[in-house]
Order: C-alpha cells, then sequence, then structure tokens
C-alpha cells in the first residue's frame, strides 16, 4: 500500500504536460479536534492520491491545513470524498484566481505539532472559539470605520508586495512574532476598537481572533476566506476592491495579480517591482523581489558571489555545500544585508495609539 509519494518533481511535471489536462489549485483548512493524526494522514493520502491530488497538507491534532491542485475533471470526486468526513462537509473551498497546471508537482501530507505554528503553549486557549466572520461587503464598510484596527495577519514578505488599503503591516517574518506584538500594541484597546483582520486564506487571522478573544479583546472580526475569498466576492458581487498589489501564495506561481499597482521594488535596484525570486544558488535560496532586468544580469540570483557558485559545474557547487549546512538567508526573506533596497514596513500602530478617545 503506498503512502507516500513516489515521484519526482520532474517526473510529475512530464506527466501533468503529456496529459494536458487543465487542473484547479485550491485551498482550505478546518480547526476540528482530531485523534488519531497519523491514520486520518493515510486516509487522506489514499484518497487523494487515486484522484492525482497534487499539494501540501498538514494534519494535527487540531485541524488540517492544504494547498493543492487537483484535475478539474476529477473536483466532483474530490469535493464529494470531503463530504463524507464529518467535520469537512460542506468546508469552504477557496479556488485560486489564477491557475497554474504546475503549482504543485508532488502530494505531502504531514502530520505536525499544530497546523499554523503559534509558539503557544496556553491549554485555556480554545481555537474554535473564534471572532466574527465578516463577508467582503461586511468588512469593506467595516475598514471605513474610524473606530477599526485593520490589521494584516501575514509577514513582510507577504504584505510588501500587496496589501489592503491603511492596514496595519507589522514588520514581522512569523506569524508567532505578530501575536505578541499585536496584543501589546493594542492593549489599550480592547474595548474600544474593532480589531479587523486578514491573512492569505482565513488560517491565521481564524486562530488569531481566538487568541485574541482569549486575551480579552471585545470587538474582533476576520474576513471570511481571506483575500482569495475577497477577490471573488467583489468580481461576482460588483463591490469596490480595496485591495491593491499582489496576493503572495505559497506554490510555485507565489504570487496572483490583484490589481494593476505595483507597491513594492526590486530589493537589487530600487525600480518597481513586485515578483519573487529564489535565488539560484542551491546554497542559499533567498526569497525576495527582483525585476526583469536585474534578473537578466544577475542571473536569478542575489549577488556576485552567489552569481560565480551557480556558474560553477553542479558537483562542485556539491562539494562547496558539504557540511555546510543551509545558508541563514533562506530563512531571512528578503532581509539580507547585501540587497539595498529591501521596503522596511515597520508602520506599527503608531498612529492608532495617538487617536485614543
Amino acid at each position: 500500500m503506498q503512502l507516500y509519494n513516489n515521484l519526482s518533481a520532474k517526473e510529475r511535471a512530464e506527466l501533468i504536460e503529456e496529459a494536458g489536462k487543465d487542473r484547479l489549485t485550491i485551498s482550505f483548512y478546518k480547526y476540528a479536534k482530531i485523534g488519531n493524526t497519523e491514520i486520518f494522514r493515510n486516509h487522506m493520502f489514499l484518497a487523494w492520491d487515486s484522484l492525482e491530488v497534487l499539494g501540501r497538507i498538514y494534519v494535527a491534532h487540531e485541524g488540517i491545513n492544504a494547498q493543492l491542485s487537483v484535475p478539474a475533471e476529477n473536483f466532483d470526486k474530490f469535493k464529494a470524498h470531503l463530504d463524507t468526513i464529518s467535520f469537512l462537509e460542506n468546508v469552504r473551498l477557496n479556488i485560486a484566481i489564477e491557475h497554474d497546471n504546475f503549482a504543485f508537482l508532488k502530494l505531502k501530507v504531514k502530520v505536525r505539532n499544530k497546523i499554523v505554528a503559534d509558539g503557544l503553549n496556553d491549554d485555556t486557549f480554545d481555537v474554535t472559539n473564534k471572532g466574527i466572520h465578516v463577508n467582503a461587503e461586511k468588512f469593506n464598510e467595516l475598514i471605513e470605520d474610524p473606530d477599526t484596527v485593520l490589521v494584516d495577519m501575514r509577514n513582510h514578505y507577504e504584505s510588501e508586495i500587496g496589501h489592503f488599503k491603511n492596514a496595519v503591516t507589522p514588520d514581522v517574518d512569523t506569524f508567532r512574532e505578530s501575536l505578541d506584538l499585536i496584543e501589546e500594541d493594542l492593549k489599550e484597546h480592547k474595548e474600544d476598537k474593532k480589531l479587523v483582520m486578514y491573512c492569505t486564506g482565513g488560517i491565521r487571522c481564524e486562530k488569531a481572533s481566538a487568541y485574541y478573544k482569549h486575551k480579552g479583546f471585545k470587538n474582533v472580526f476576520q474576513l471570511e476566506g481571506g483575500i482569495i475569498n475577497y477577490v471573488r466576492q467583489t468580481e461576482e458581487e460588483g463591490l469596490e476592491n480595496k485591495f491593491i498589489g499582489k496576493n503572495f501564495v505559497f506554490d510555485q506561481r507565489r504570487s496572483e495579480r490583484i490589481s494593476d499597482d505595483v507597491i513594492a521594488n526590486c530589493h537589487q535596484c530600487g525600480e518597481p517591482a513586485d515578483l519573487h525570486t529564489n535565488c539560484a544558488n542551491e546554497a542559499c535560496h533567498l526569497l525576495f523581489i527582483q525585476c526583469e532586468s536585474c534578473k537578466e544580469k544577475m542571473e536569478n540570483c542575489c549577488s556576485s558571489n552567489c552569481m560565480e557558485i551557480n556558474r560553477l559545474p553542479p558537483e562542485e557547487q556539491k562539494e562547496l555545500r558539504k557540511g555546510q549546512g543551509n545558508s541563514n538567508d533562506i530563512f531571512k526573506k528578503g532581509r539580507a544585508d547585501h540587497l539595498p533596497y529591501k521596503k522596511d514596513l515597520r508602520n506599527i500602530f503608531e498612529s492608532i495609539k495617538t487617536k485614543k478617545n
């Protein structure tokens, strides 16, 4: 019985190319109490592998988080399978705005301690006691209210290329950093401000909404389905789209364009740009913003040193990497010192603090 992917990304890409069939890029999550995570994980893998589902799925005792790609012709069967699982019946599926048949090239279903790493060790914290979910129309109404604080629950490299107008975009590398930061900066406004949060698909701000309710915030709201669902609703209902720029996504596409605005800059030359690149040097893989001109000039690398290394024969590169471990730049997401035009997003809550009623 096969319980793990046995094809390389290259082999899978060739099969997708040969099939010539459209695939749908989908994400969903659900906080729920899962007892035996290993059995649940194996069940999901077997069912989805038979439907040619590919993607990255995390299973934990607190629920499931999935980003995946499904053959369009198998979508109904995929949905029918989800509906056989009690807590996933009629779960909201966020279907991507832009599809890419090669968004995922392997099926990976992994058991994790949590589906969203939060750094919390609080047994009294109930993640299912969430804030109020609002649709696009209500969200637009709320964020025009002067008593609302709109907070982007994503990381700095996500909000740098796109965010909602007037949103607070904390300069953080991880979700866990933002939790304490936001609580500290808004501690005087737990009762007099509406805390409205958003993220890519809803999973982070749902956990955050429950956390802030646990910490005593009285008016906590989250955008139902995140940016992905918001954009779809505004298009279908003819509402004003208040998101500017691109929505960062965690697959091969890296982003979906929401508006024509380019609000970021190339980290190497400073020209307007919002396309993320992973440094081509296997020992670096720094994620950063690179314009087309720098991409050509620097050969998809973040520095001259990485470019020189990447030009070496593969075997020589492997020798250089031996015993070195991963470069710290892998985890910096654009913060490397040699990128002179990395945008500083430290627009935290100073303006909110001065408006206390």
